[in-house]
């Protein structure tokens, strides 16, 4: 019942599929009439890539041969950052939106290059519109521009948790902010690419949109006016773009303090395709400080648990399930390429083998993206945090530079992923 009322929301019952364009058909997807599974990766920056000449554009195109040739093509990807930094270093400083309703050309040319190349590789992307993380711009930054001052941000003075979660559970009931986002979202949306000349809508080297990464209402008074903004935006996405999958860029029930009723309802949606989570156990407390090694063993049990109650959700609605983002720090959690990865390498496998097999979670998992891909770039040495003319990596401005990349160089990490991404499609 769940995908019969997600393809007629999305205007697709009886039409026929545009070749190219991947689909929900029950728990998997499908490509062109054939199941289409993949390990994909995180690469939030590859938009921005292409505005930065040719250099950019020379990395970008490298390392797109590269992920391809290790069968990494499936890439999650900003659309644009929103705000200009006001002195706040951490954020990305090429915004798409520096003022509200006022939109970059040149960064949204980078993002139509990406995809451009995308296309030429068969490769497919994952786009988020926005961002619940100040790193970006996001939720913050449109409350910002519309009278809600003081927002904490990470590593100023001030800030705490409490603090930012309150502050962000403003943006549910703030209706021009919500009308500022429906606005971005309509102006991507009816984007033609400046090089392919296809519009966005029909563009097939989009595999899916994300209403926004990591959606939380952060405190549970703001949930019921949360879940009608998450249902609100994927009424709008899909009343303008039929053709595309639709997510929500959940964490899992992490996000909603544990309910897994105000997941189920979010994926339950008949415009959201398929459910997705991320998994941080560093950041989730699933292991003390440094501690990686003496807590593994409670970390991949935690892990397969949550994979497991999630997925058994996949199977309830009768839709697909993406690991959309994990990550683990390197050995000894330096951050200098040189460190080790063996217990990333790892947990990376030990997620990956959930596919395989006929396990409940296998029916279910269709995708991997790991977080993140750090291409060519390289820590600055003896410096933690990003500055303005730093290359761009997996890690945002505000984590510590090499944190979770994976770099071109893991050599032992990417032998797990081409064992995985040459077997679970």
């Amino acid at each position: 019942m769940a995908l019969g009322l997600a393809l007629a929301a999305g205007g697709a019952l009886g039409a026929p599929t545009p070749a190219g364009f991947v689909r929900a058909q029950g728990t998997q997807f499908t490509l062109d009439g054939k199941p289409y599974r993949y390990v994909g990766a995180n690469y939030w920056y590859g938009g921005l890539l292409a505005t930065q000449g040719p250099a950019g554009k020379a990395r970008l195109a490298t390392e797109l041969d590269f992920l391809k040739q290790h069968g990494v093509a499936n890439l999650r990807v900003m659309v644009g950052a929103e705000g200009l930094s006001n002195g706040y270093q951490y954020r990305v400083l090429q915004p798409l939106q520096p003022t509200q309703g006022q939109f970059d050309e040149r960064i949204m040319a980078g993002l139509d290059y990406l995809l451009a190349e995308l296309g030429k590789r068969q490769m497919k992307a994952v786009l988020h519109f926005t961002n619940t993380w100040e790193w970006s711009g996001g939720l913050g930054q449109y409350l910002e521009w519309n009278g809600y001052t003081g927002q904490p941000l990470p590593k100023n003075p001030g800030y705490s948790w409490d603090k930012y979660r309150a502050y962000i559970a403003q943006f549910y009931t703030c209706t021009p902010c919500q009308d500022a986002v429906a606005t971005y979202i309509r102006y991507v949306l009816a984007r033609t690419n400046s090089l392919t000349h296809k519009k966005y809508v029909n563009d097939p080297a989009i595999m899916a949109w994300e209403i926004i990464n990591e959606p939380r209402p952060m405190l549970p008074a703001a949930t019921p006016a949360f879940e009608a903004w998450m249902k609100q935006t994927a009424a709008l996405v899909k009343s303008i773009d039929p053709n595309h999958l639709l997510t929500t860029g959940s964490e899992g029930d992490i996000a909603t303090d544990n309910d897994m009723a105000v997941y189920e309802r979010l994926h339950a949606d008949p415009h959201i395709d398929y459910l997705t989570i991320h998994i941080w156990p560093k950041n989730w407390g699933w292991f003390r400080d440094t501690a990686t090694a003496k807590g593994f063993p409670a970390v991949l049990a935690r892990t397969t648990a949550y994979v497991n109650k999630h997925a058994a959700e996949a199977q309830k609605l009768g839709k697909p399930l993406v690991v959309e983002e994990f990550g683990l720090p390197r050995d000894g959690q330096t951050f200098t390429p040189a460190a080790t990865t063996a217990l990333r390498d790892q947990y990376c496998g030990a997620l990956f083998g959930m596919a395989k097999g006929n396990t409940p979670a296998s029916r279910v998992i269709a995708g991997y993206n790991f977080w993140a891909f750090g291409g060519a770039a390289r820590p600055v040495p003896g410096q933690v945090f990003w500055k303005p003319g730093d290359a761009y990596m997996g890690d945002p401005g505000g984590e510590e530079q090499g944190l979770n990349s994976v770099f071109d160089a893991d050599q032992s990490t990417w032998a797990v992923i081409d064992q995985y991404s040459k077997t679970i499609r």
